[in-house]
């Protein structure tokens, strides 16, 4: 159900189609710094994202999906990039981006639903808390005038909660004329309520206008930069990545998904400019991907992933990962990488640190029920 204060931003643009485009969700706070969550809905693959190419084990394992590492871009002795995340090996090699190995949510299931559930709450089992972490940590922040601005058709789980969002859309339909929408707001100019909340819906109309607003990653990450790079404009953003479950023809499919992710964040860097030096982009899954093919050249489902924290703000130029291993011993449960490092500790630290808010407070905040872990810290520049 769509209720009038969304109607109204979709009315001023258009009901966007956003099937397969990824989605963003922004939230207005009091500070200069830039914080942005990217999810990547479908159990991505990080073993053929984070390339541990140096383990014994990895290439028997992937059989035919393996990575070369002559095609890979290497970033030290033991892990290399996919190649399609060239713009991100060069933030790596600027010391704007840091890989995290072996990391998984308290989730220990396969399903998806509920472990993007758990994921977004910031609980320990699927449904126990309803409202979302990064809710939480608007709640942390001093308020900005306006609200929060879902630049899709529904709010993630992960910004719902106390804070009020509001929507925007890019559209397929034919745009509004300006008759049209001069009449508009000529009836709304009458009724308190309406009449701010259509001025607010065209002033996001006019922001995306300016990128001329798309649903490429790479107008998603110039229209994200737009909202961002404003003096008056959010401080917070979640982008929706959809399509990483590849359970057959995996090699072209994460090829592809991998390359719109890297065009993405890369657009959103050059769009933000220097503001990119207060930015800070904080990468992850569900859960991961088994360690071996299956048999139609995919993965199943799997445990521990990798996660990314990239940005101008970010001590980056090295990779987080107490590494278990792919021998037959080290895999969990006799399948999947085995989580070694714990996401939500990671989150938090790297969001206090991101916007200068305390370590313990926001871990207690947004993942109340799991333990803070102080060795994650000093990720992010002050």
């Amino acid at each position: 159900m769509i209720h009038r204060r969304q109607f109204l931003r979709f009315a001023a643009a258009g009901a966007g189609s956003l099937l397969l485009a990824p989605h963003i969700v922004f939230a207005n706070v009091a500070t200069e710094r830039r914080f942005v969550f990217i999810i990547q809905r479908g159990a991505a693959d990080g073993l053929n994202t984070v390339v541990p190419y140096a383990d014994p084990a990895y290439a028997g394992l992937r059989g035919d999906l393996a990575i070369d590492p002559a095609t890979a871009l290497k970033l030290d002795g033991t892990f290399a990039l996919h190649s399609s995340l060239a713009e991100l090996a060069k933030m790596y090699a600027a010391k704007q981006a840091l890989f995290v190995q072996a990391v998984a949510s308290p989730y220990r299931d396969r399903s998806h639903f509920d472990g993007q559930n758990v994921l977004e709450t910031g609980g320990v089992n699927p449904y126990q808390l309803k409202d979302g972490w990064l809710n939480r940590l608007v709640s942390l922040m001093p308020k900005s005038k306006g609200d929060a601005i879902a630049f899709a058709p529904t709010i993630p789980l992960a910004l719902r909660g106390g804070a009020e969002v509001t929507s925007y859309a890019p559209s397929n339909l034919k745009e509004a004329d300006d008759d049209l929408l001069t009449r508009v707001s000529t009836l709304y100019d009458a009724d308190p309520q309406l009449h701010a909340l259509w001025s607010e819906a065209m002033q996001a109309r006019g922001l995306a206008d300016q990128q001329k607003a798309g649903q490429s990653p790479q107008d998603v990450g110039r229209t994200a930069a737009t909202f961002l790079g404003r003096a008056d404009g959010p401080r917070i953003a979640m982008i929706e990545t959809n399509g990483w479950d590849t359970h057959s023809a995996q090699a072209g499919r994460l090829g592809n998904q991998l390359r719109g992710l890297d065009a993405l964040i890369a657009a959103l860097r050059d769009g933000l400019g220097d503001n990119w030096a207060q930015t800070t982009v904080f990468v992850a899954t569900e859960f991961g991907r088994t360690a071996a093919a299956n048999g139609t050249q995919g993965t199943d489902h799997g445990t521990a992933s990798a996660a990314m924290v990239v940005g101008g703000a970010v001590k980056g130029g090295r990779i987080l990962s107490d590494w278990p291993g792919l021998s037959a011993k080290a895999l969990y449960e006799g399948r999947d990488l085995a989580p070694t490092l714990d996401l939500d500790a990671l989150i938090a630290t790297v969001a206090a640190e991101s916007l200068h808010l305390d370590p313990e407070l926001t871990m207690r905040t947004l993942f109340p029920d799991r333990p803070f872990n102080k060795a994650l810290s000093g990720l992010i520049s002050a």
